[in-house]
Formats: C-alpha cells, sequence, structure tokens
C-alpha cells in the first residue's frame, strides 16, 4: 500500500463508470427538479442536464413558482394548483416530452409546495437547486451527506455549534426532514453548478439526505469492477494510491472488498492480497492490505475503519497469521496504528513483497503489522 490513505483522503475527478451507474438507474424513472427563481445565464448547467437526462430516458419535473424560469429550460408546464386533475394532466405531458414543468402557488412556501408534489407522485429524488449551494459546516467546508438523525440535530436549536442555520434553510430542513421521513429515498441539496456532479458522480458536489446511514461492507460482484477500477484510478490519479501492472490490477480486483451505501454506492475499496514467506514458494501465511481508499463524501462515516476490520476478520479466516501494510505516509501509518498495526522492519514482511518492488520507494517505505489468531482455512479464489 503506497500513500494509500482511508476516509480521510479527499475525492477526485469523476469518470465514466459513476456516470453510467446513475444514468442507469434513472433510466425509465421520474426525477424532481426545485428550481427557484433563476437567472437565464444561471441555466446552462441544468439545461445540459436535462438533455442528458432526455437522451437516459429518464423524465425530469422542475418544480417552481417561477412561471419565467420554467418557461426558459422546458416547453410544457401544468398547474399544480388548478384543480384536483393536474397529477393526470402532468402524466399525459410525460407521454409526449421528457421533462414538464411544474408551477406551484406563488403563495405557498417552495419547499412545502415541493414536499406536497413529490410525496403525492411518490417519487425516488428531489434535487433542490440553490444559489447558495450546499450546507456548510463551522468551518465553511461542505457537509456532504445527512440522515434524519443529524437533521434533527441541526434543527435543535437556532445554532449547532458555531453554525447558524438562516430562517429559509431552516425552513427547508423542516420539509425535507418530513419527505425523507415519509418514504422519499433521497434528497440532493446543490448550487446551478454542481447539478451535474451531484446527480451523476459518487463524490457529488452538494448535500446528500437520507433516512439513515446504511452501510454494508463485502466483497465485491463482478458487476461492480468498473466502480471498483475508477475508484482505483481516482486514487492514483491523486498520487494516493501506487500505480500498478495489469496483472497486479487484476489480482487487487479479485481480492477486493468495498463499503456500499444503501448496498449499491461504493464509498470504499480495499484489498487483501495473499503473500508467502519465500518468493513463489509455499502457502500463504499472511495477507497485505492494499488499494485502501475512499471518497471524501463519505468523511466521518469510519469508512478506512470498516474496511480494515473487514480485512482482518477476513484474514483470520483465511488462516493467516498476520497482516500487513506498507505506505510511504505516515499519516497512513498513524491510521494503521490506531487499528491495532505495529511499525516493523521490512524484515518483517513476506520476501515476495519486495520482489520487483520500485526502488525509488525502497528507501521511504513504512510497514505495519497485525499478528492474528486464525480461526480457519478459507479459499480466496
Amino acid at each position: 500500500m503506497s500513500a494509500e490513505d482511508t476516509s480521510e483522503l479527499p475525492g477526485g475527478n469523476a469518470g465514466f463508470s459513476e456516470k453510467d451507474f446513475y444514468l442507469d438507474e434513472f433510466r425509465g424513472r421520474t426525477l424532481a427538479i426545485a428550481l427557484p427563481q433563476a437567472k437565464p445565464d444561471e441555466l446552462g448547467p441544468l439545461e445540459s442536464v436535462l438533455a442528458e437526462l432526455a437522451a437516459n430516458r429518464t423524465r425530469s419535473l422542475i418544480l417552481s413558482k417561477d412561471r419565467a424560469s420554467l418557461a426558459r429550460v422546458t416547453d410544457a408546464c401544468v398547474d399544480a394548483a388548478a384543480d384536483a386533475s393536474w397529477a393526470g394532466r402532468l402524466w399525459r405531458e410525460l407521454q409526449r416530452r421528457s421533462s414538464v414543468g411544474v408551477l406551484v402557488p406563488a403563495e405557498e412556501d417552495l419547499a412545502s409546495a415541493c414536499r406536497r408534489v413529490v410525496l403525492r407522485l411518490r417519487l425516488a429524488k428531489l434535487l433542490w437547486i440553490d444559489a447558495s449551494g450546499p450546507l456548510v459546516d463551522a468551518a465553511g467546508d461542505r457537509i456532504s451527506w445527512l440522515d434524519v438523525a443529524a437533521i434533527d440535530r441541526l434543527l435543535e436549536g437556532p445554532t449547532t455549534g458555531a453554525v447558524t442555520l438562516p430562517d429559509e434553510r431552516r425552513r427547508l430542513l423542516e420539509e425535507v426532514r418530513i419527505m425523507v421521513r415519509s418514504g422519499l429515498p433521497a434528497v440532493n441539496l446543490c448550487g446551478f453548478d454542481g447539478v451535474a456532479d451531484d446527480l451523476f458522480t459518487f463524490e457529488g458536489a452538494g448535500t446528500f439526505f437520507a433516512r439513515d446511514r446504511y452501510l454494508e461492507v463485502r466483497r465485491i460482484a463482478l458487476d461492480e469492477f468498473d466502480a471498483a477500477n475508477d475508484l482505483i484510478g481516482r486514487g492514483v490519479a491523486e498520487g494516493y494510491l501506487v500505480e500498478r501492472s495489469q496483472g497486479q490490477l487484476d489480482a487487487v480486483l479479485s481480492n477486493a472488498f468495498g463499503v456500499f451505501v444503501e448496498g449499491r454506492y461504493l464509498a470504499g475499496l480495499g484489498a487483501l492480497l495473499p503473500a508467502s514467506a519465500v518468493p513463489g514458494e509455499g502457502e500463504p501465511l499472511a495477507g497485505e492490505i492494499c488499494s485502501l481508499y475512499t471518497l471524501t463524501r463519505f468523511l466521518g462515516e469510519g469508512i478506512g475503519g470498516r474496511l480494515v476490520s473487514f480485512a482482518l476478520d477476513y484474514a483470520a479466516e483465511c488462516g493467516f497469521t498476520y497482516v500487513f501494510a506498507c505506505t510511504t505516509s505516515e499519516r497512513v501509518q498513524a491510521f494503521f496504528r490506531r487499528h491495532g498495526f505495529r511499525s516493523v522492519g521490512p524484515e518483517e514482511i513476506p520476501a515476495a513483497k519486495w520482489q520487483s518492488y520500485p526502488r525509488e520507494r525502497q528507501g521511504r517505505v513504512l510497514c505495519v503489522r497485525r499478528d492474528l489468531d486464525p480461526r480457519r482455512r478459507a479459499d480466496l479464489a
């Protein structure tokens, strides 16, 4: 593991497989987009996303109190307050076009109106566009993910720590809380420029709201190799993961495991590679934790720790006597030490590790090791 960090790592630019993942998820479904009054030059990113969604056979409902803003992004508009038949008329319009505007009453709070519409239509996602962008913490950093419990804490008083919620944001959070508690799977809050990244990348550009934080750690499935390869490529491009040959990458993917949000979204990745005492000889006696990388969006969720815990349990099941990792980062070394590893010299690592190891890295490598009590044998293949 070379400069391979954990949940403290920043993210990077999304790759194609992330976008493909979301497009596949959205295909044949209807998304709601809450649009405040907007200037024409602010709508370009939204127009591009609407075109991509249309090409993907995804229907879009744009909810707004401003008829002029709706007219700039869609050719059809249904008045949600006209009469009790508005949902039927909306459905008929969606038979003819991919995006339809929904005009909500001017006297009604937009957040309240959006909540009423999305719950009535039982939609899967609401994207809320706000010129102020996502929520931020006391340091001004983006808050990327909140569940209902975290929303409750934010709404307990006028301030949370040093974070002050303006009245408009407070009303929005109150409505978002009702939405996700009432069955809306996801709400995204972002600025105009972040629409594409928030819809089409794991990392996102805004604040994501969901009912709870269901996390699953497991070995990756074949259909998830694209996303895993993309995540490794991101780490290599940022300098946090060592670049590997095709054969080495195949070995990593073959032995990879990940943390998945809601069973689908890959939040972090690692691999446990078997290592022999002598190069090319004998049964594997140890496992190397490598390619450990997580997404910034899930900071504070303990993703790195979950990955290491899974690797330790799996290594014990495989009958390994110890687990090790190699890095050039003191921060990564400290992370492993917090999880029960001890710093060791290269001589306490299987000799096979140093075959073809980059010479320029050998003088900088830091090794950590944790001894195990094997429970049983398992097949790594």
